[in-house]
């Protein structure tokens, strides 16, 4: 256009500046150059699409410049700054432009709603979204499409209130495959795995099509269930419709297999991978070391780094796990010191989490006790539930005693804590201490959630809870268990915790 002598006009450049939304890693400033040059950077459509692209691109400061120095600012302009500070992880500073564009009186359109709720879901302020709702949404001042309903449902979900979130979808006069996989994404985030199969099953009945996105969710929480042939009916309904196995979507994969026990499977996904990324391999380094294979974790990890592949805090997380698993101190030990002075990442709480439980495990009980406190953050009750139970393994019950004490003035809400060091007593025999601990808990209220957990039969999920009688096979259930019991009993064995723990 340019070599034909044709100059561009305040439409022309709104378009070229679009196709920056689709690339990666390009540089809108030589365009920009050529928009002072023809004295457009004044126009209002031409600022607002270079304060979209600034933003999308990362210039979040530059953005904010021009934002500031434009003279009209329409729907479009604050729109583009709140979806801006939303997407480089501003999002407070999206709720305060959002707050000051409502002081001014510009009217809201459902895209500023979105951009809105996206950032308030963003920094869990859930008074904000529900502000949002009942101020724009509910007397229905923007249009109510799939769009605001769908940022509405990941808002709650985000912050916690799934059943809200479920009203909203329910709610919604019309849903799509961005609704229906905000609302099972919104399950997984508040950890109602079952749910959030149960509604993709729902999902299919009503003929909607699932995409990446949503299948990416069903594997996460068929992970977390165990519940493998959902995983793998997912897997065979990716090669079935040819879908494109992005790394996303292997990775939720791998870790699918990997958690449900099928780490050749997860093996076999991750070499068909034409391209590997860091995910894709923490993926399996993380499988391999969950079920113990130190060895294979370490050989994966190596053969990352030949490739030319640089780990991250995550993948170092999982060799680290592997070392313990595999009682190699001196490897682990090793592998700490190169991630911080070679590969420049600053150990978080989990790092050393990982390094007290490679200790401990080994047995240097005194040298992870030290480690805890020479770390440079203010160490977890995890941390020191870690140690904790490298002190139950070794017998150490002197130390073990003091972690335990200590545990319950760090969280005096904690079942999980008293029951700890309760059992720790019976099984050193202090019955008394024992007692002493429980009566405590039963004094300040502390009551000890049930036990739960699920299987997969026959593709249906079943859940049990403990002291639950109301699955319908409770009976049968409880028949065999006293038989695997008595049978422990002539072969003179039973695991520790029946022992001190009342079966």
């Amino acid at each position: 256009m340019r070599r034909n002598g044709v100059d561009p006009d305040n439409h022309t450049f709104p378009l070229l500046l679009k196709s920056f939304l689709h690339l990666k890693n390009e540089n809108p400033f030589p365009i920009y150059a050529h928009i002072v040059k023809f004295g457009l950077d004044l126009n209002n459509f031409v600022r607002n699409s270079l304060i979209t692209v600034f933003a999308n691109c990362g210039h979040t400061g530059f953005a904010r410049q021009m934002f500031d120095e434009s003279e009209h600012k329409d729907v479009v302009t604050w729109t583009a700054m709140i979806d801006g500070y939303a997407r480089n992880g501003f999002p407070i500073e999206g709720l305060k432009c959002f707050k000051q564009m409502m002081l001014l009186g510009v009217k809201v359109d459902e895209v500023t709603v979105v951009s809105a709720l996206s950032a308030a879901g963003m920094t869990n302020n859930v008074w904000f979204g529900r502000c949002v709702h009942g101020l724009y949404i509910q007397p229905v001042r923007v249009k109510w499409d799939v769009y605001v309903g769908s940022a509405l449902v990941d808002m709650y979900s985000k912050c916690g209130y799934c059943d809200d979130a479920r009203k909203v979808f329910d709610e919604m006069p019309v849903k799509n495959v961005v609704s229906w996989s905000a609302m099972i994404a919104g399950y997984v985030q508040c950890n109602r795995f079952k749910d959030a199969l149960l509604l993709f099953e729902d999902m299919l009945m009503a003929d909607c099509r699932p995409n990446q996105t949503t299948l990416t969710s069903v594997l996460t929480a068929s992970a977390q269930l165990g519940a493998l042939d959902q995983g793998r009916w997912v897997h065979e309904y990716i090669n079935r419709n040819s879908l494109e196995m992005n790394s996303i979507i292997a990775t939720a994969l791998i870790d699918m297999y990997a958690k449900c026990g099928c780490v050749g499977e997860a093996m076999l996904v991750f070499e068909k991978l034409p391209i590997k990324n860091i995910y894709s391999w923490t993926a399996m380094i993380n499988g391999l070391a969950m079920h113990g294979d130190a060895l294979s974790s370490l050989n994966l990890f190596c053969r990352m780094l030949s490739s030319g592949v640089q780990p991250n805090g995550v993948t170092f997380i999982g060799v680290l796990s592997a070392c313990a698993h595999g009682c190699l101190v001196n490897e682990g030990c090793e592998l700490f010191e190169l991630m911080k002075h070679r590969y420049h990442v600053e150990p978080n709480i989990d790092h050393y989490g990982c390094m007290i439980d490679i200790l401990g495990r080994a047995g240097y009980l005194e040298e992870a006790r030290k480690l805890i406190e020479e770390m440079p953050m203010e160490p977890s009750p995890g941390v020191w539930g870690t140690l904790f139970g490298a002190c139950m393994i070794h017998k150490a019950f002197d130390l073990g005693e003091y972690i335990g004490n200590l545990l319950i003035r760090l969280q005096p809400n904690h079942s999980g804590r008293y029951a700890l060091l309760a059992n720790m007593y019976s099984a050193n025999y202090r019955w008394d201490d024992a007692a002493y601990v429980r009566k405590i808990m039963k004094g300040k209220g502390v009551e000890k959630r049930p036990g739960f957990s699920w299987i997969e039969v026959n593709g249906s999920i079943h859940e049990f809870v403990a002291f639950d009688g109301s699955h319908s096979v409770t009976t049968g259930l409880y028949e065999m268990l006293d038989n695997i019991l008595v049978q422990l009993k002539v072969a003179d064995y039973l695991p520790e915790t029946m022992l001190y723990d009342g079966g």
